[in-house]
């Protein structure tokens, strides 16, 4: 296991095998990039004397392409891992206590999928008892819908209740007012750093050259305004209103130890898809709803991969832009105690989940707080930990 010099910092899940990216600021400074060791972060335009870190986002950095990516990732590695680096690291530390965390990237565009085959099935056991589970285009490609960059949030920002309009059980016209039926979706997103040009489609494998790292989402959702507006088009106003993403970018380097091959595809996918490394990815996440935990999904289960997601998104010819964040859609398991979602956690309230508390939710009340967190196996044999993702519940305006 990879150690740092930095007192405590190891048992944290933030020592020297993580190193994740973000922005923070300090009272009269303007943002600027760190990564995180421990309970610190490292002030990176002073330790390295690079000023694309004085940046408010990460994305001049993530322009730089992977070369850059891993040189940098060598040196504050060998800073913060070794004594001969530790002179000119320890200066430029910052307990997490003097700063102010900020959204960790500017988001260009944002796509959402599909991919968990557990939650699409559960998905269509609840909306279509008398049908097929899947679509029928399902396995042969990776579903997905394009969202709202301007409403992607970070950590920590409240969400209000949507508004929109919502059909009526009785068949009757539509009305219109808050959302009733107020969701969280546990996801995992993946932040673009090298663009390309229009018209081009990025193969399979080269995934790791153009995806920088790893944040935490929750796709909140609005199922009642969902429900209304999906026919003919998908997903619009129930979907659009907030997509909550985690602070730290965890770079793909830090999660080697992490691949897994993916699960097996039936039927094998067209050549474009066809995976030719393993990035499947063994994260396991927790879902807790106000302090207590929900649900823990296995990012494991995932049946489509984020190499074939990159591919499929672009396969059209549709460019990729510095910035531009895809996420995998809710991460559901088998089991009751593995889904991402109150949709699947209460059967679309059928089966309202009970609360230590002795009270139910059907759906999300107001006032209500939804944390995703994540670790994983680091590469030095220890965890790792990916951070959380938070939001809390108002009341619509």
């Amino acid at each position: 296991m990879s150690t740092t010099w930095v007192p405590g910092a190891d048992a944290t899940g933030y020592g020297a095998d993580n190193l994740p990216y973000g922005v923070f600021s300090r009272a009269g400074a303007p943002p600027r990039v760190g990564v995180r060791v421990g309970d610190l972060v490292l002030d990176l335009a002073a330790a390295l004397d690079d000023p694309v870190f004085s940046a408010p986002s990460l994305n001049p950095f993530l322009a730089r392409g992977s070369t850059a990516w891993r040189s940098t990732r060598a040196k504050v590695s060998g800073m913060l891992a070794s004594a001969e680096g530790r002179p000119a690291a320890e200066p430029h530390l910052i307990p997490l206590a003097e700063v102010e965390i900020r959204a960790p990237f500017e988001v260009a565009d944002y796509v959402d999928f599909y991919c968990s085959i557990d939650h699409a099935a559960n998905a269509g056991r609840i909306f279509r008892p008398d049908s097929a589970e899947l679509p029928r285009n399902w396995r042969h490609h990776p579903v997905g819908y394009h969202g709202r960059s301007g409403t992607v949030v970070p950590s920590g920002t409240h969400v209000v209740r949507p508004t929109g309009q919502r059909a009526p059980e009785d068949g009757g016209a539509p009305g219109y007012g808050p959302s009733e039926r107020l969701d969280f979706e546990a996801e995992v997103g993946f932040v673009v750093g090298t663009s390309t040009s229009l018209g081009r489609t990025v193969p399979v494998g080269d995934f790791a050259e153009h995806v920088f790292g790893v944040v935490l989402v929750n796709d909140w959702s609005a199922r009642d305004l969902q429900a209304w507006e999906t026919t003919p088009l998908g997903p619009f106003l129930g979907k659009s209103f907030a997509t909550s993403v985690s602070p730290w970018v965890v770079p793909l380097d830090a999660l080697g130890a992490a691949r897994i091959a993916g699960r097996p595809q039936d039927p094998e996918p067209l050549p474009y898809l066809r995976r030719v490394a393993d990035w499947g990815l063994d994260l396991a996440l927790t879902v807790e709803l106000n302090g207590e935990v929900v649900s823990r999904p296995p990012y494991a289960s995932m049946y489509w991969t984020p190499d074939q997601m990159l591919t499929h998104l672009t396969s059209n010819g549709a460019s990729l832009r510095t910035g531009d964040l895809y996420a995998s859609g809710t991460v559901s398991g088998p089991e009751r105690g593995q889904r991402g979602s109150l949709l699947e956690l209460s059967w679309a309230g059928a089966d309202p989940l009970r609360l230590a508390d002795g009270s139910e939710r059907a759906f999300l009340a107001d006032g209500d707080t939804v944390t995703v967190a994540a670790t994983a196996r680091g590469m030095g044999g220890g965890t790792i930990s990916l951070g959380e993702v938070t939001g809390t519940v108002r009341p619509a305006l």
